[in-house]
């Protein structure tokens, strides 16, 4: 059995002892082709760090692709142009995988040649402290294929079973290469802050290509979320975080929606974001409403200034400026693809 080539994809921001150990866990996946890509966007690391990532890279483990600038999609894309593999996949920077894990992702697409993106299970450790500590979904209900409101229902924690869904979660999800280099779609660097829906926006363009996304739980890995580093702003009081949330949100609705849809986004977004209705189920405090209600109608003025500026501004902001900001590590391009260590 042939088993297709996989470039595994990290890109990372200010992170520490968590990379490290992220790191020991993707080069311990027993598959027989792969390379691992870290895009790191950090200044300067722990000196730990430093002498553990050099020392990969060194010896051909990984290829250690260091950028002077921070953008989550955009790193994305630069992992995607620099990489080798049939196979693309994205993970956090905060994650532990299973044995297997590669694996379970090449699997669908080998069985599958309709698809062409995998949604791997992410067992979120903030999203299952939340939760029933005994809720299993077996079929995620008919809302979570409206694009309108799939968010509030697509629930990639507690889905047992394999199934057709819209969207991936960006630290678990793979796609074929010919998403990049057959049909020319990208990461949007648009996307600002925590990059969320970025991850969404890219799945959306690939429903005109034929392809479906396909969920696949046995893909499975641990999220940590970590509070510090990564691409996180994780304090949701704070302005910037605030407005970000909703341009992104708004952008990927102005650019993929149909009216009726984007209506029903809209709606759905100030009732749970502004209002906090569940399942946000955040303060009702008249003042707390007031001002999330300012961020609202401030992120959706600028996501919309951001959506006019399409026609000469393409979102492949960061892109551009990889022949000159960016340069890889001394890892020589004859070690891209290296035998699953042993």
């Amino acid at each position: 059995m042939v088993f297709p080539s996989v470039s595994v994809i990290i890109p990372t921001y200010g992170r520490e002892a968590v990379l490290r150990d992220t790191l020991a866990s993707v080069i311990q996946q027993d598959y027989p082709t792969y390379e691992v890509l870290v895009v790191d966007q950090t200044p300067i690391h722990e000196p730990a760090t430093d002498a553990y990532l050099n020392q990969l890279a060194t010896d051909g483990t990984i290829r250690w692709l260091r950028v002077d600038w921070a953008s989550l999609p955009g790193a994305r894309n630069y992992g995607v142009r620099c990489s080798t593999g049939e196979l693309i996949v994205f993970i956090d920077d905060d994650v532990v995988l299973p044995p297997g894990f590669l694996l379970a992702h090449a699997r669908v697409f080998m069985d599958r040649s309709d698809v062409g993106a995998v949604a791997g299970r992410v067992f979120d450790r903030m999203k299952l402290a939340e939760a029933e500590p005994d809720l299993v979904i077996q079929d995620l209900p008919p809302e979570a294929m409206d694009p309108g409101i799939a968010w509030y229902h697509l629930n990639l924690v507690h889905t047992i079973k394999p199934q057709p869904v819209l969207t991936a979660r960006g630290c678990n999800m793979s796609f074929r290469r010919d998403i990049f280099d057959q049909h020319q779609l990208w990461f949007d660097e648009r996307y600002r802050g925590s990059a969320v829906r970025e991850e969404s926006d890219f799945c959306l363009r690939i429903r005109p290509t034929g392809y479906q996304i396909w969920y696949e739980p046995a893909a499975h890995l641990i999220h940590l979320g970590e509070e510090t580093g990564g691409c996180h702003d994780i304090s949701t009081r704070s302005f910037h975080y605030q407005v970000t949330f909703y341009h992104n949100n708004f952008l990927m609705a102005l650019k993929n929606l149909t009216l009726s849809q984007f209506c029903r986004l809209a709606a759905k977004l100030f009732d749970c974001q502004v209002l906090g209705h569940p399942p946000c189920c955040k303060s009702g405090s008249p003042l707390k409403v007031l001002s999330r209600m300012l961020f609202y109608g401030i992120g959706f003025g600028s996501a919309v200034a951001t959506w006019l500026k399409t026609p000469w501004d393409d979102g492949q902001i960061y892109s551009r400026r990889v022949a000159t900001s960016a340069h890889r590590s001394t890892v020589p391009s004859a070690t891209a693809i290296t035998s699953a260590p042993r």
